[in-house]
């Protein structure tokens, strides 16, 4: 009697081998036939779970977006109230490392996230999801800030996204070939500044 596959196990294998695809080769780089053979399946099995490669990055993306999900929830917001000084540049830095490339894991599901991003600016498809986990991710900087005394967290966490964003190309395109080094004092640079702008309340 053959061993019964358990969908789930199946499913996820699927999404591993094309989340991996992604890092490898891009968006450009997906496909039905591609993933299967990452997998070791036949096509037939993977288009059990997945109609094509916009239904396969939105998998693989939404992956990237569990595995930072689950990083961030590591710094409770009550773990940051009470902060100042440098401690709260320390808490706030390492919060937002969380989703930044500085090695490999990261830096693979910053890839992942960031072809996603791309897309959505010329695939409608992709809009919803990457405006949702833009909004999650302003959401959770945002309290964060709030914890730690920012006035105005709101506009607050839209610059530290925005920072993110470009720290991101920075480092994982040639257009900045920015090391972990720099990213990792850049940030630094611009959170301490950010703080001291705002100032607690």
């Amino acid at each position: 009697m053959p061993a019964r596959i358990d969908p789930g196990q199946r499913r996820r294998h699927v999404v591993g081998a094309a989340f991996r695809l992604v890092v490898a080769e891009g968006i450009d780089g997906l496909s039905l036939r591609k993933v299967a053979a990452e997998a070791g399946l036949n096509v037939g099995s993977v288009r059990h779970y997945f109609d094509g490669h916009e239904d396969l990055l939105a998998a693989a993306a939404e992956e990237a977006g569990d595995r930072m999900g689950r990083r961030l929830a590591r710094h409770p917001v009550d773990g940051l109230r009470g902060l100042t000084g440098a401690a709260a540049l320390d808490a706030l830095q390492a919060l937002v490392e969380e989703v930044l490339p500085v090695d490999t894991e990261r830096r693979e599901e910053a890839i992942v996230v960031l072809e996603l991003i791309l897309a959505a600016r010329t695939r409608p498809v992709f809009r919803p999801i990457s405006a949702r986990m833009a909004a999650d991710l302003g959401r959770v900087v945002a309290d964060a800030l709030a914890a730690l005394g920012v006035r105005d967290p709101e506009g607050a966490a839209a610059q530290v996204t925005a920072l993110i964003g470009g720290l991101t190309i920075d480092t994982v395109t040639p257009h900045g070939s920015l090391g972990v080094d720099r990213l990792r004092a850049t940030l630094r640079a611009h959170l301490s500044m950010l703080l001291a702008h705002h100032g607690d309340r």
